[in-house]
């Protein structure tokens, strides 16, 4: 069913010719520390130890099982680009990935973003050029207050 622009446009989806766009919002954590090597996350959690290294904000108002089916099914696609753009503030940092056909969307809470091609239920794309520890240390300072507001979005193109 394809849905009336009007409706996607309230729920943060933007839809073109090659592209579909999702945005929403997360909160910073006082424990956020954004080391993690291979992956970053986001997620609807509201606690966050530090053991979650790899974890950016918490308190997600989208994960993977939320996404729209429309951007689901592009991101599915062999040749689909994903950019992930994360903004606080003044600061943006943006995030090149690949989709794949094995990703599955169907996680309740999380959110990954992998430079592997590992995919499981909570991954949203693989071969990113970018893991938590590779985000500038001025957004992840932004981010561990818990008052922070981080804009994410989400596009995928080239479907």
């Amino acid at each position: 069913m394809i849905m009336p622009k009007e409706y996607l446009k309230a729920h943060g989806i933007l839809c073109n010719m090659n592209t579909i766009t999702v945005v929403f919002f997360a909160h910073g954590h006082k424990n956020v520390l954004a080391t993690h090597k291979t992956t970053f996350e986001v997620t609807k959690e509201e606690t966050l130890s530090k053991q979650g290294d790899c974890i950016l904000a918490v308190k997600s108002t989208k994960t993977a099982i939320d996404l729209p089916v429309e951007f689901k099914k592009a991101a599915k696609k062999d040749d689909a680009q994903i950019t992930i753009t994360i903004e606080v503030d003044e600061l943006k940092e943006t995030v090149k990935a690949k989709g794949n056909p094995k990703l599955q969307f169907t996680h309740p809470t999380d959110l990954v973003v992998r430079k592997s091609d590992y995919t499981c239920e909570r991954t949203l794309a693989i071969r990113a050029d970018k893991a938590a520890v590779d985000f500038s240390r001025k957004l992840v300072e932004k981010l561990t207050d818990p008052n922070q507001t981080a804009k994410i979005t989400l596009t995928v193109e080239h479907y």
